[in-house]
């Protein structure tokens, strides 16, 4: 135990009352010889009347598993078995690894007779791992807040920061909405592929290429073929997992941004008979996974991209890149999630998606920093302000040079926000699909 401020405060008070009382009152000396006794009394009161640590009880309700970029919720119960007048309690829980420290919270006990209270926070990770929960701290007063008396219970739970699979759960139950609005999804979904499936008239907005002008004249009506989709074609994600990739992007790694978004496409992909594949690379290559099929092993593909790591060494995109060109047999959507900063730092990495472009269909993904952005917008109040706008200018119209460079080498860019990064590379999934550009 020790004394907190109050009882530093309420000593200090009878001393200064008792010694000119004493010195000015003699006759009536005890009186001043009994303030000071009359605090230190209060204060063994006090302490007395403070729960013992034995009868204290701490419980934590700590989530397994939590997503990058969405808060899960700690919960932690302290019961007291005696606790006379209440008291003041903090709490401070001390987690480690990739998790955030929460703040300290005072939490009131005096509500029950038993005296438990509870406190929560708002979980959050800041990139992927495995946090812990090492234990729980605590101060405690008495009835008198006088005497103060701290605790450490040790909690030891592990608390796994996985990629947010929130957005794949919207877009399985859009689709799932689809197929309940529309009766059961045919295996083989129709499309600009190769493969006839029927005739059916024309009407506007339909491609004026698909026109068969021999059934036309026969039936004496505009009739336009359809075809089946293509199935089971390559998709490869592959990440850039440099010191780029782990810089934070709206308080998330742009590492976990990419792989949220990927995730989304990836069911997208499953779930139209494409297989997909995970390759990750900064200085050398870190991990390749071959692609697979069928929506049951998402939870493969996720685990895959959950392992790869942040690295703080420079990317070789020849090293990657061109290793990634000579593990695939056959022309493949290659995906390509990485970062760049200027058009000088960029030149490799458009020489060797130059040469990938030339055997597959290469898909390159940028996020957009709106901070970036805002600050190019903002009217400057000052040169300082001035100077960033300037600079955050050239940062913008060098991004621009380097996706249109791309663009006219063949390769199909997107720069998006981390939060519409997902929708935005499924729907380009699905013209790809309905285009067969493949």
């Amino acid at each position: 135990m020790q004394p907190t401020p109050r009882a530093v405060l309420l000593f200090a008070l009878a001393v200064a009352l008792a010694v000119p009382w004493t010195l000015l009152l003699g006759a009536w000396w005890q009186v001043g010889v009994a303030l000071p006794l009359t605090a230190l009394l209060a204060l063994g009161i006090d302490a007395a009347l403070a729960p013992r640590r034995s009868r204290l009880s701490v419980e934590a309700n700590v989530p397994e598993m939590m997503s990058i970029g969405r808060p899960a919720r700690l919960t932690v119960s302290v019961g007291a078995g005696r606790n006379v007048g209440g008291g003041r309690c903090v709490v401070l829980p001390e987690v480690s690894g990739p998790l955030q420290p929460p703040a300290v919270t005072e939490v009131d006990w005096t509500g029950s007779d038993s005296g438990a209270a509870v406190a929560e926070w708002p979980l959050q990770a800041k990139r992927r791992g495995i946090g812990r929960l090492e234990r729980i701290w605590l101060r405690w007063t008495g009835p008198l807040g006088l005497m103060a008396v701290h605790g450490r219970f040790e909690i030891g739970r592990a608390i796994a920061a996985t990629p947010d699979i929130a957005g794949v759960r919207e877009v399985a139950l859009r689709f799932a909405q689809n197929d309940a609005l529309f009766g059961q999804k045919a295996m083989r979904q129709h499309g600009e592929g190769s493969e006839f499936r029927a005739l059916r008239e024309y009407a506007p907005g339909l491609d004026p290429r698909s026109i068969d002008w021999k059934q036309s004249a026969k039936h004496r009506a505009l009739m336009c073929k359809e075809y089946f989709t293509e199935r089971n074609q390559q998709v490869i994600f592959a990440f850039d997992c440099g010191h780029l990739m782990s810089e934070p992007l709206e308080g998330v790694p742009r590492l976990d941004h990419a792989i949220n978004a990927a995730l989304q496409m990836t069911w997208v992909s499953l779930d139209h008979g494409d297989r997909v594949g995970v390759f990750g690379f900064d200085a050398r290559v870190r991990r390749y996974a071959r692609p697979i099929g069928e929506v049951a092993n998402f939870a493969l593909i996720q685990r895959q991209m959950a392992e790869l790591e942040y690295r703080p060494e420079e990317s070789n995109y020849t090293l990657g890149l061109m290793d990634l060109m000579g593990r695939l047999d056959r022309r493949s959507l290659i995906v390509v999630m990485t970062d760049f900063v200027d058009t000088v730092t960029a030149e490799l990495m458009l020489d060797n998606l130059q040469r990938l472009s030339a055997r597959h269909l290469v898909l390159f993904i940028a996020l957009r920093d709106r901070a970036l952005d805002g600050v190019a917008t903002a009217e400057p109040r000052d040169l300082r302000g001035l100077a960033r706008s300037v600079l955050a200018n050239d940062f913008v119209a060098e991004r621009e040079v380097v996706l249109q460079r791309l663009q006219r080498l063949g390769v199909l860019c997107i720069d998006a926000e981390p939060g519409r990064l997902g929708t935005e590379m499924v729907n380009r999934y699905l013209d790809i699909k309905r285009r067969e550009m493949l």
